[in-house]
C-alpha cells in the first residue's frame, strides 16, 4: 500500500503593509517584462545557420519595385527584387511577420509581439526607430495594410468569445495610435473575417470571410465547397459586396496597383492555387497551381496564406511556395525563382526539464479542491485525490475525515463548525449527500435518491440544506437525473424542495429567508454570470450582480462583500443589495474594487465574520483582511499594499 503524504503548507491569516512610492516604482520596473530580453534564467543559446529556403514567408514589394521584404521565423528582412544576400531590419526574441511597405517606400509595418501581445508596428524601411503604434492588451491584431496616404492603415482585430478561436474584424489607425476606428462587423463569434488590402486609390478595402454555413467553427469542413469568400468594403458609403467566392473558396486577396486585377487564392481538389479576377468583367483564371497547402480548415488567426505581392508594373506577382519565393508573370505564366540567403542567428532557450518518478512510496499532494476554513478560523478541509481532509492550521498534520470508499467533494461547515455536509459519489450507487462530524467518523447520508449533486451548505441556523441538482453527462450517466435545479432540504426530514430549475453554487442569505445563486454556468457556460436570490419557495426573484468574464460570485455571510474571479484573477468589492443590478467587473467604477491574488485564487470562501477572505492556488493556502484591501475602513492603510505572490 503506497502511503500518501499530504505537504499542503497553510497560513491562517497575513497582513500586507503599504509601501513607500520609492520601493512601489523600483519593484514595478523590475516586475516590467521585456519581451525582447526576458529576466529569469532562461539559458539562451544562439543557432547561428544561413539558408536558402523558409516556412510560411510573408512578403512585401517596395512601391519602386526595387526591394522585397520579407520574414522568416519571426524576423524581418529585406533584400533586392532580384534577390541575392538579406538585410535583417528586425531580429530577437519577439515574433515579427506581415511586413508591409507604405505608399511611399519610407516606412514598413509589421506585426509584432514586443509588447506583449500581437499589435502593428512601424518602422523605417532600414529597420531603424521601430515603434509601437497599437496598444491592445486583449483584442490583438495583425495582418496590416496601408492607406495610400500613408497616415492610416487597416488591420484585423481578433475576437474571442465561449471558444478561444475566435473572429476577426476591420479596424482602421492612424500612424499615431489611438483606439481605432471600426469598419466591419463580425456576424458571429467563431467566423473569421481577415487579410485586409487596400486598393491603391484608397476607394475599397478587401478581405476574406469565412461564410460556410452554420454559425460556429468546424474542423471538418469541405474546402471544395466554400469556406472562404472575398468582399470588399467602400470607404465612402461603407457598402459591402461578395467578389468572389464559390467552389474551392477565396481568399488572400491583393489587388494589382492600377486597380483592375484581383489576385487570391483558391482551393481546387487537393491543391492550392493561385487565381486572377478580373474587377470589370469578373472573368477568372488559374495561373499557378503549385502553392502550398492553405489552411482553409484550420483555423487561421494570421491569414489562411502567407501575404505575397503585385509588382508595380501590373504584369508580375511575388509569392512564397515550396521554401522558395518566386516571381510569375501573369501573361506568359513564366516563373522566375528569386534566390535569397539568410544569416540567421536565432536564440533558444534551454529545454525545461523535471524528474518524474512514476510509482513513488510518498508523494506530496500538487493541489488542493473544495477548500473551506472552519469558522472558528483553526481548521481546513479540502479535497484531495477524491477524499476529503483535515488539517489543523497552522502547521497539522491532514487527516482522512471519514474512511468511506466513495470519492469525497465539495465540503461545506455548519455555522456552529460542528458539522461539516459533502457530496459523494460511485459509480454504482452514483451520488448522495451526506453530513459528518467535523471532527470525523461516521458519515450520515442524507439523500434517499440517486443522483449528481454538488456545492451543499448549510442555512444560518444549520437546519436547512441548499444545494444543486446537476444533468447528467457522458462520464457519470444520465440516470437519476430529472428535475435538476436549486433545492431545500431539511436536515432532519430528508424532504427535498425544488427552489429554481437554474443556477448552481446556492448558499442562504444571511437571514436565512432567501437563497443567492449563480447562473450562466460554473467556470465556462456563459460569458456573463449572474449573482441571483429568490425567496424559500422560488418566488421574487432578483438579479443583484451581472459580471462579465466571471467565472464564481461568492456572497460573504454578512452580504457586505462580493468576492470574484475574473480571468482567473481574484477580487473583493462591496456588494450593494439595493434593488438594482450591478454590472461588476474588475475595472469597476461604480463601487471600490480590490485585487486580492497576484497570480490567480480559487476555492474563494469567507470567514465566518466576513472579516477575511481566503482562497487556495495549488498546495499554498492564503488569506487576507477586507480591512487591508481598502482604504476607507476602520484601521485601513493609506495605501493599499500590492498582492503578494507567496502564500502558506
Amino acid at each position: 500500500m503506497q502511503k500518501i503524504v499530504f505537504l499542503v503548507m497553510l497560513m491562517a491569516s497575513f497582513t500586507i503593509s503599504a509601501q513607500e512610492d520609492q520601493i512601489d516604482k523600483k519593484e514595478e520596473a523590475q516586475e516590467k517584462w521585456d519581451v525582447s530580453n526576458p529576466t529569469g534564467e532562461f539559458n539562451y543559446k544562439e543557432h547561428r545557420f544561413t539558408t536558402d529556403e523558409g516556412t510560411w514567408m510573408n512578403l512585401d514589394i517596395s512601391p519602386d519595385g526595387n526591394t522585397i521584404v520579407f520574414d522568416l521565423l519571426g524576423d524581418i528582412y529585406s533584400m533586392p527584387i532580384s534577390g541575392g544576400s538579406t538585410t535583417a531590419l528586425r531580429i530577437g526574441i519577439p515574433f515579427e511577420v506581415q511586413p508591409r511597405f507604405s505608399p511611399d517606400g519610407k516606412k514598413i509595418s509589421f506585426t509584432s509581439d514586443a509588447g506583449g501581445g500581437d499589435n502593428i508596428w512601424i518602422m523605417n524601411s532600414d529597420g531603424s526607430d521601430a515603434k509601437q503604434i497599437t496598444k491592445e492588451d486583449f483584442r490583438l491584431l495583425n495582418n496590416s495594410s496601408w492607406m495610400p496616404d500613408g497616415n492610416f492603415f487597416v488591420a484585423r482585430k481578433h475576437f474571442t468569445s465561449k471558444r478561444s478561436l475566435g473572429a476577426g474584424e476591420m479596424w482602421q489607425y492612424h500612424i499615431t495610435g489611438g483606439d481605432g476606428l471600426q469598419l466591419t462587423k463580425k456576424r458571429n463569434d467563431q467566423q473569421d473575417v481577415n487579410e485586409p488590402n487596400i486598393s491603391s486609390n484608397g476607394k475599397y478595402l478587401y478581405y476574406s470571410e469565412d461564410m460556410y454555413p452554420g454559425d460556429a467553427f468546424q474542423y471538418n469542413k469541405d474546402p471544395n465547397k466554400q469556406i472562404y469568400v472575398i468582399k470588399r468594403y467602400e470607404f465612402e458609403t461603407g457598402k459591402t459586396i461578395t467578389v468572389t467566392g464559390g467552389p474551392g473558396g477565396a481568399a488572400r486577396p491583393q489587388v494589382s496597383p492600377n486597380g483592375k486585377i484581383l489576385a487570391f487564392i483558391r482551393r481546387v481538389r487537393t491543391k492550392t492555387v493561385l487565381y486572377l479576377h478580373d474587377l470589370e468583367t469578373g472573368e477568372e483564371w488559374p495561373i499557378y497551381d503549385d502553392l502550398n497547402k492553405d489552411q482553409q480548415e484550420a483555423w487561421a488567426i494570421f491569414g489562411v496564406y502567407p501575404n505575397f505581392s503585385w509588382h508595380p508594373n501590373n504584369k508580375e506577382i511575388v509569392f512564397w511556395a515550396g521554401g522558395k519565393i518566386n516571381k510569375i508573370n501573369i501573361d506568359n505564366l513564366t516563373v522566375t525563382p528569386i534566390p535569397f540567403s539568410v544569416d540567421a542567428n536565432i536564440k533558444i532557450a534551454e529545454t525545461l526539464h523535471f524528474n518524474s518518478p512514476v510509482a513513488p512510496e510518498e508523494f506530496d499532494a500538487k493541489a488542493i479542491r473544495h477548500a473551506v476554513t472552519s469558522p472558528d478560523g483553526n481548521t481546513l478541509v479540502f479535497s484531495a485525490l477524491g477524499s476529503i481532509w483535515s488539517k489543523k492550521l497552522p502547521n497539522g498534520k491532514p487527516k482522512r475525515l471519514t474512511q468511506a470508499s466513495d470519492f469525497e467533494f465539495e465540503p461545506s461547515f455548519s455555522s456552529d463548525g460542528k458539522q461539516i455536509v459533502y457530496v459523494s459519489w460511485n459509480d454504482e450507487n452514483l451520488g448522495a449527500i451526506n453530513t459528518i462530524s467535523a471532527s470525523g467518523g461516521t458519515p450520515k447520508k442524507l439523500t434517499s435518491e440517486k443522483g449528481i449533486y454538488r456545492t451543499p451548505s448549510f442555512n444560518p441556523s444549520d437546519s436547512l440544506i441548499t444545494y444543486r441538482k446537476e444533468d447528467g453527462n457522458t462520464d457519470q450517466g444520465r440516470s437519476f437525473t430529472k428535475n435538476t435545479g436549486i433545492y431545500v432540504m431539511s436536515v432532519s426530514d430528508n424532504n427535498p424542495k425544488l427552489i429554481s430549475d437554474e443556477g448552481e453554487y446556492p448558499i442562504f442569505t444571511q437571514d436565512g429567508k432567501r437563497i443567492f445563486y449563480q447562473t450562466g454556468g460554473t467556470y465556462f457556460g456563459e460569458l456573463t454570470k449572474n449573482l441571483v436570490s429568490v425567496d424559500l419557495n422560488g418566488k421574487d426573484k432578483r438579479t443583484h450582480i451581472k459580471s462579465k468574464y466571471a467565472n464564481h460570485l461568492v456572497p460573504s455571510p454578512d452580504n457586505q462583500w462580493i468576492a470574484f474571479t475574473i480571468l482567473h484573477k481574484a477580487y473583493i468589492a462591496p456588494l450593494v443589495l439595493n434593488g438594482t443590478e450591478i454590472d461588476l467587473d474588475n475595472k469597476s467604477k461604480t463601487v471600490p474594487v480590490s485585487q486580492i491574488s497576484k497570480d490567480a485564487g480559487i476555492n474563494l470562501h469567507w470567514s465566518k465574520d466576513s472579516k477575511t477572505i481566503f482562497w487556495t492556488l495549488g498546495d499554498e493556502y492564503f488569506s487576507n483582511d477586507i480591512e487591508d484591501r481598502f482604504t476607507f475602513l476602520p484601521n485601513s492603510p493609506d495605501k493599499v499594499a500590492k498582492p503578494d505572490s507567496v502564500g502558506t
